[in-house]
């Protein structure tokens, strides 16, 4: 099938090196960058009804930087201050970085992982090396990342959710004429089909899909939906590099 305009679920890239706009340039494609979803924090009011006391944990997981937006929200929002003894336990060295943003950094405090995951071998230690800690993991009400890990290690921690995610729908006038799009979870395959209800059924224009990520290609299929791009493979473990060959094969 012919690709003219391609709809990417994410948010432009701040930087023009990126391959997004290599590829459009050498396939002479369209590429749109409009998120799916996005996220908005609870009130205090709706936190307050998990009944989690923030002035009893001594140590704070971080698994992105919006959760560290909205802990330190809420925390102001409840009216907790947050004492300068708080541990802070992060994922990925960025997210540590941008904790800057709320506190003085101080290595002594802080600890990172590699791999942003929960079960990263260097996170995990650092974790268990300070196992006498109350965590908090704020997380959002569509929870990816399993915490067995965690549970396994004997980790004192309580999971609060701090923000949701929701569908961003399009306009009534907001064109809808992509030939193909790329989608980054599975919450996007359901602000899809809330925004178009009968996508993909027959006699609806034909719109290809690609996927980043096991969990959205599980919600493409369990929606009935024909999977077009798939990453990442052990062939292509980007998602650009996806659609790098996915276009080099149906371009011509």
């Amino acid at each position: 099938m012919k690709i003219k305009k391609i709809l990417v679920s994410q948010p432009k890239p701040a930087s023009e090196k990126s391959p997004y706009f290599d590829i459009a340039a050498k396939h002479n494609v369209e590429i749109v960058f409009r998120p799916m979803i996005r996220v908005e924090g609870l009130t205090a009011k709706e936190f307050r009804q998990e009944k989690i006391n923030l002035a009893d944990f001594t140590a704070v997981i971080f698994t992105s930087r919006t959760a560290v937006d909205n802990f330190f929200r809420l925390c102001e929002e409840c009216r907790v201050n947050v004492p300068d003894t708080m541990r802070y336990f992060c994922t990925t060295e960025q997210i540590a970085l941008y904790l800057q943003k709320y506190i003085v950094y101080r290595k002594r405090k802080i600890s990172f992982g590699v791999t942003g995951k929960l079960d990263d071998p260097q996170f995990l230690a650092a974790v268990q090396k300070n196992h006498k800690e109350k965590f908090l993991l704020p997380v959002s009400d569509v929870q990816t990342d399993s915490t067995a890990s965690l549970t396994n290690a004997k980790i004192d921690f309580t999971p609060a959710v701090m923000y949701r995610t929701v569908s961003n729908d399009f306009a009534s006038d907001e064109p809808f004429d992509y030939d193909l799009i790329l989608f980054f979870s599975p919450a996007g395959i359901d602000s899809l089909l809330k925004n178009f209800p009968n996508f993909g059924k027959e006699g609806e224009r034909e719109v290809a899909i690609g996927v980043f990520g096991t969990a959205t290609a599980k919600a493409v299929k369990d929606s009935g939906l024909r999977l077009d791009i798939e990453a990442p493979t052990p062939k292509n473990p980007s998602m650009t590099s996806a659609l790098d060959a996915f276009l080099t094969a149906n371009q011509e």
